[in-house]
């Protein structure tokens, strides 16, 4: 049991002789075990443990427990309180995911504080294989179905090289005792009864069935690393700019799967992804969806992706002068006795004598109309910047100037509205600079 695991750390790098981690410490089978194998193997650990208050005496008696097991092993426990019904109902999440979140949470700041290397958890193989199976019912992709790997990040797994049995034995060789959790014995949740029911009478029919499935797991972890290399190298050719040219994509030989790896990583769900790779048989021009942080959009035959924006204010400008718009931007206003012409596309020269103030300068609107410059008569902003080749998302950011009464005078960064541009009748200039 001992060289198995230390076998297993060393062959996937995990410990450091020299340096300190930090054991999650429930007092059940799982944790015990890992708490004596790694002092046992001489690594400098501390332990942590969480009590969420969800099971009466009894978190309390796994908290007497560790704290007598740690004083025994010259361990040093740390230990937390959480409010866990409360905080799933404020963040209206299940109980599991609100002492999931806690959890991780506390042991990244722990760690961060005692400036321990890393966090050891005692996932197991008979873990790996509930999540298999689950991920397997849920519909994963490939990753799902490759098992809990030995290290995400912080987060260590020494014992994924042991069954549940094999640790079980050990602890009863030893002499050694520990707690049980009442919920763990209970078939509520997709997990137990993977555990408590369906894995053993597969086992009873298929006697090699938890082996086969870990076999079949390494065997797609291996798979997924010629996967990865491709699938990184093809959006390192086909990504530019946060754009995937949708003919180009259509090419490959799994266009969803490169979707997938490239938008899941921007927090789209995979239904969305799904729909998204529906579209491109026959993409549709303004087509757009969006997730948390991030929308996407179909422009001129490429997908168009970029982070979801705040949304535009309005600012009204009482007379001439420097005024903060938002972080980013700033407009600056002068007048000027005679004609001042000025070619840059963020600055405006008009005829100040028939702008009245106050001004307002605000996102363009649907509906917004104006008189473009250099052309004949009004035309609809929004059909104005699509023949500039604008996406949908930039015409959202786009911002107007408009005069006292709301007519728009400029569409910033693009074309002044004819009415207001300088003639040779103009005999003072109003300068306006987007910067």
């Amino acid at each position: 049991m001992l060289n198995k695991v230390k076998a297993y750390i060393h062959k996937y790098h995990l410990l450091d002789a020299k340096k300190c981690y930090l054991v999650a410490l429930s007092g059940g089978a799982d944790s015990v075990c890992l708490l004596l194998l790694l002092k046992q193997l001489g690594y400098h650990i501390e332990a942590a443990h969480c009590n969420f208050l969800l099971r009466g005496e009894e978190s309390y008696r796994d908290e007497h427990f560790v704290k007598a097991l740690c004083e025994t092993q010259g361990v040093e426990l740390h230990t937390i309180h959480f409010d866990t019904k409360t905080y799933s109902d404020v963040h209206k999440i299940s109980i599991e995911m609100a002492a999931r979140e806690l959890r991780y949470r506390y042991f990244e700041q722990l760690r961060q504080d005692v400036e321990a290397d890393g966090i050891c958890v005692a996932h197991h193989q008979d873990d790996s294989i509930e999540t298999i199976l689950i991920n397997l019912l849920r519909g994963t992709g490939i990753h799902g179905l490759s098992g809990i790997k030995p290290r995400n990040g912080h987060i260590l797994r020494p014992l994924l090289c042991i069954s549940r049995t094999d640790i079980e034995n050990w602890l009863n060789e030893k002499q050694q005792g520990y707690v049980t959790d009442s919920t763990n014995i209970e078939d509520f949740t997709l997990r137990n009864k993977l555990r408590i029911s369906i894995i053993p009478q597969l086992s009873s029919t298929i006697p090699s069935v938890r082996e086969n499935i870990l076999k079949s797991a390494q065997h797609i972890s291996e798979a997924t690393l010629i996967y990865d290399d491709y699938i990184t190298h093809t959006l390192q050719k086909i990504v530019i700019d946060n754009t995937i040219e949708i003919k180009r994509l259509r090419q490959e030989p799994s266009p969803e799967s490169i979707l997938y790896q490239w938008l899941s990583q921007y927090n789209f769900p995979t239904a969305v992804i799904e729909s998204i790779s529906q579209s491109l048989l026959l993409p549709q021009a303004g087509k757009e969806w969006s997730s948390p942080t991030h929308q996407l959009t179909i422009h001129q035959g490429h997908l168009t992706l970029e982070e979801l924006q705040k949304p535009l204010s309005e600012l009204k400008i009482p007379e001439p002068g420097t005024y903060i718009y938002d972080e980013q931007t700033k407009i600056r206003i002068e007048k000027k006795d005679g004609i001042h012409i000025d070619k840059e596309s963020n600055i405006a020269c008009l005829d100040a004598s028939i702008i009245q103030f106050p001004i307002t300068l605000r996102p363009v609107k649907t509906g917004d109309r104006f008189h473009p410059f250099g052309m004949k008569g009004s035309k609809l902003i929004s059909d104005f910047l699509t023949d500039r080749g604008l996406s949908i998302f930039q015409k959202r950011r786009t911002l107007v100037l408009c005069n006292n009464q709301g007519q728009i005078v400029w569409v910033v960064g693009h074309r002044p509205d004819a009415h207001f541009c300088i003639t040779e009748a103009t005999k003072s200039t109003l300068t306006v600079s987007l910067q």
